[in-house]
């Protein structure tokens, strides 16, 4: 039985989604290079479905960081997150983001391929929560799965994403099974749609910063 939002178990989180995301090491790599041109002092940082800690493993190694919060709503992931990571510098809640009450301000936060899995009503909520939790000049950084624009470019994409998966060794009923969640257990919205949204919730700069396969990273500005 699963024991999070995600397609995988926390203890197997890490390993079956190298052979689900193409690209997926790559996304925290943005990220800390957009961080590195963006601020020059040191930061509280938000990360958001945390997971396991790959946000962290990727920051806290190479950024100067005062505050490191770790926040997510599975149990399991903040229990493998916390053995990783605890420390003077680190702080872990167990909340889903729409309950998440920090009142002290970040200068960054990130959520990597979790806002996919709210309904439209939720994701402007989490979005503009994350707006509010900023300083000023502070910066949102997401990646998420993202919706084509017609369905011969979802029939086309998704399969793509089926034969990658294939040719990391995952069976073919399970890549059927995870291919089977869009739009089911996850909802993507398109490109467009995210940095409207982005517009919509008050960042004044919303910029994409990487798309590969059915994946897109995304900037908000405050």
């Amino acid at each position: 039985m699963n024991d999070n939002v995600s397609a995988f178990c926390a203890a197997k989180y890490d390993e079956e989604i190298r052979k689900t995301l193409p690209y997926y090491k790559d996304f925290y790599k943005q990220v800390v290079d957009i961080v590195k041109i963006q601020f020059n002092s040191p930061l509280a940082w938000l990360d958001i479905g945390c997971g396991t800690g790959k946000m962290a493993e990727a920051a806290l190694e190479t950024l100067d960081i005062d505050r490191f919060v770790f926040c997510d709503s599975a149990e399991k992931m903040i229990e493998i997150a916390k053995k990783r990571f605890a420390g003077d510098r680190t702080r872990f809640i167990l909340s889903s983001f729409l309950d998440f009450d920090e009142t002290a301000p970040f200068d960054v936060i990130t959520a990597i391929m979790v806002f996919h899995y709210f309904n439209k009503e939720d994701r402007r909520k989490a979005l503009e929560k994350c707006y509010k939790n900023l300083c000023p000049n502070g910066i949102f950084v997401t990646f998420e799965n993202f919706a084509p624009y017609s369905e011969a470019g979802k029939h086309l994409f998704l399969n793509r994403w089926r034969s990658y998966q294939l040719s990391q060794g995952k069976s073919a009923a399970s890549c059927d099974e995870h291919i089977g969640r869009y739009g089911k257990e996850y909802f993507p919205i398109t490109i467009a749609e995210h940095l409207e949204l982005l517009r919509q919730c008050g960042f004044q700069q919303a910029e994409v910063l990487w798309v590969s396969n059915m994946q897109a990273g995304l900037l908000g500005i405050k």
